[in-house]
């Protein structure tokens, strides 16, 4: 059973600003050039060339469109998934400590060599930041963070969940 179930995406409004803007240019370049017949540009491309470069740009833009970062938290696993990257499946008898951080600018998408080990954000500064017996660290951004709280909180506090007694875990910070 999902306690905690979390889904985002780019949604910020200048980012998308920013996307369009750059798309743009691919555009008016293909009507300038192959529409009008005047050269794009100093050092024009070719009009294959030009037309890869437009199909490129609209496909970073789709991808920023599909990429979701998704959170599901049961008293059993912690599952996240950074589509169409990455898919994840942490037992909690595995973590080591979970709690919830906010942290400074870290950009955005799938940051690796921060002091959390590799970050997985969409927007904000507040995370669930893990750290598994083995070392590894992770860090998983959140727009619930008060929520998030109460179910680490609540998996691994053994006053409410008897199972953290038999995993091992640390309390959450």
């Amino acid at each position: 059973m999902t306690e905690f179930r979390e889904v985002q995406k780019f949604s910020q409004w200048w980012l998308w600003l920013l996307l369009l803007a750059i798309g743009s240019i691919p555009i008016y370049g293909i009507y300038k050039q192959l529409i009008v017949g005047e050269i794009f540009g100093d050092k024009p491309m070719s009009d294959l060339g030009l037309i890869l470069f437009a199909f490129s740009t609209f496909a970073i833009i789709a991808l920023f469109y599909i990429i979701r970062l998704k959170t599901e938290i049961n008293k059993y696993e912690l599952q996240f998934s950074f589509y169409p990257f990455v898919k994840k499946k942490i037992k909690w008898i595995d973590v080591k400590s979970a709690k919830i951080v906010s942290y400074g600018l870290v950009g955005y998408g799938i940051r690796f060599g921060s002091k959390y080990g590799t970050v997985y954000n969409v927007k904000g500064n507040k995370g669930l930041a893990i750290e598994l017996k083995s070392g590894k660290k992770f860090l998983i951004g959140t727009q619930k963070h008060l929520e998030l709280s109460a179910i680490i909180e609540r998996i691994l506090n053994p006053k409410f969940n008897p199972q953290k007694k038999i995993l091992g875990l640390n309390r959450i910070k």
